[in-house]
């Protein structure tokens, strides 16, 4: 029993901490789609 306590005391934090960043990436990544999304519209009118 101390063995499985001891797995999720170590394996738990670890991907606890993966999904967060995971988490607050994503919308940055959202956004950033966006962004390039709008700079190629805007290029794409001046040629």
């Amino acid at each position: 029993m101390d063995g499985f306590i001891n797995l999720i005391a170590n394996v738990g934090f670890p991907i606890a901490v993966s999904i967060y960043l995971l988490i607050r990436i994503e919308g940055k990544l959202e956004s950033l789609t966006e962004s390039i999304n709008a700079l190629t519209n805007t290029i794409g009118k001046y040629k």
